[in-house]
């Protein structure tokens, strides 16, 4: 790494800032220079004079080593702060357990930065939100282990945790700078899975945004094959179930298995890194995202997700390539989307036919939508995801 020198003598090295000051005694004086790496003050003493270089190198480089050496999993969890025994409440998430300690409950506002044009929280923030506070369950829970809300039986299992199906619903989208209370709570799942259930509300008012549940299973890391539930884990995290469902779901809709003929097709999507996991495959709400760019535009500027049902096949990594599609229902027209236009006086092609044109609020639109993800290799499609969308018009 190069050092540039300037002439008030100020050193600058990549992350490290480090000032000194000449004296007239022979160049000999020793100083005390502070230096702050990664936030923390380290106090260095340095030569200045003819082993001013050397001595610099020579502290840069003992300050880099723990830098760049490997953490051990005691410092990792230490440097995360990561509990080893439940915790009643997290001030600093605004976060806490109740119901007997076993439900978790955190407030979150809506960021700027997680709102699309119209000022409302994308489906993609609805989906992060899901997922980090099912990880800061566990993180309160003192169970986790490390990686992906791995628990302690887990990790010596080397088992990891997987989403087989997921089910949103989406009453109201949240505005920016609206204040959330999220709760989430695990409950039993047959004899190898776990439930997981959301509620979004308002913080003031208490009105339902989101209702979400989930069905989760686990996978060995190594051999990426399903495992059963150990004894060991079971008795982990049996004692947090809670018999309360999200959503009531009467029989589990069957989702039709697409083919490449469908009505809008869009091939050779590639994960990018920042679309993985810490477990080092594409994270499950990158899904969502490619499933919805398939929907065309016009429908999208007049039409909001209500819910989504997504089941998961296989995993998806860094080198795949993806094919994403979709088939409207058909028979799904909304009554109130039969509208006819009214006749008066001529409207320029841009009006009707424009981006917010008056023939796409019109136009009759279906409502559902199936989808799905397949990974291409050659003449070989393998399922990822198959998904269900139903939609209704913004207000």
């Amino acid at each position: 790494m190069a050092n540039t020198t300037l002439s008030s003598g100020t050193i600058y090295h990549s992350r490290v800032l480090i000032r000194c000051s000449s004296s007239g005694r022979g160049g000999q004086q020793r100083s005390n220079a502070a230096v702050r790496v990664n936030g923390a003050a380290h106090r260095a003493t340095l030569q200045v004079g003819a082993a001013l270089e050397t001595s610099i190198n020579e502290t840069l480089a003992e300050l880099s080593a723990p830098l760049l050496a490997p953490a051990t999993d005691g410092r990792e969890r230490s440097r995360q702060n990561i509990p080893t025994e439940k915790q009643a409440e997290d001030p600093f998430r605004q976060a806490q357990i109740v119901e007997g300690g076993v439900r978790y409950q955190q407030t979150v506002v809506v960021r700027s930065y997680e709102v699309g044009p119209d000022r409302t929280a994308t489906l993609e923030t609805i989906l992060n939100l899901l997922q980090e506070t099912a990880l800061n369950h566990v993180w309160m829970s003192g169970l986790l282990g490390d990686g992906f809300g791995a628990t302690h039986g887990m990790i010596k299992s080397n088992l990891i945790w997987v989403v087989s199906r997921m089910h949103v619903q989406v009453d109201h989208y949240p505005l920016w700078g609206d204040v959330l209370e999220i709760d989430t709570w695990v409950g039993s799942s047959g004899k190898n899975g776990m439930r997981r259930d959301w509620l979004i509300r308002g913080r003031g008012s208490g009105n339902i945004y989101v209702r979400a549940t989930s069905t989760w299973v686990m996978m060995n890391k190594d051999t990426r094959r399903l495992s059963k539930m150990p004894e060991e884990v079971r008795g982990e995290i049996s004692p947090w179930f809670i018999d309360r469902h999200a959503i009531h779901e009467e029989a589990t809709e069957k989702i039709i298995k697409l083919d490449s003929n469908a009505k809008h097709v869009d091939s050779d999507l590639k994960p990018k890194r920042s679309d993985l996991d810490m477990n080092q495959h594409v994270n499950n709400v990158k899904y969502v995202r490619w499933m919805l760019e398939t929907i065309p535009d016009q429908f999208l500027q007049h039409h909001q997700l209500s819910s989504i049902i997504l089941e998961y096949r296989k995993e998806c990594g860094s080198s795949d390539v993806v094919q994403s599609i979709c088939q409207p229902d058909e028979d799904s027209v909304s009554p109130s989307e039969n509208v006819s236009m009214v006749r008066g006086p001529s409207l320029l092609p841009e009006v009707i036919n424009g981006h917010h044109s008056l023939a796409g609020a019109l136009q009759q639109w279906p409502t559902k939508y199936t989808h799905l993800l397949q990974l291409k290799a050659g003449d070989v499609h393998e399922e990822i995801v198959r998904g269900r969308t139903t939609w209704k018009k913004k207000l």
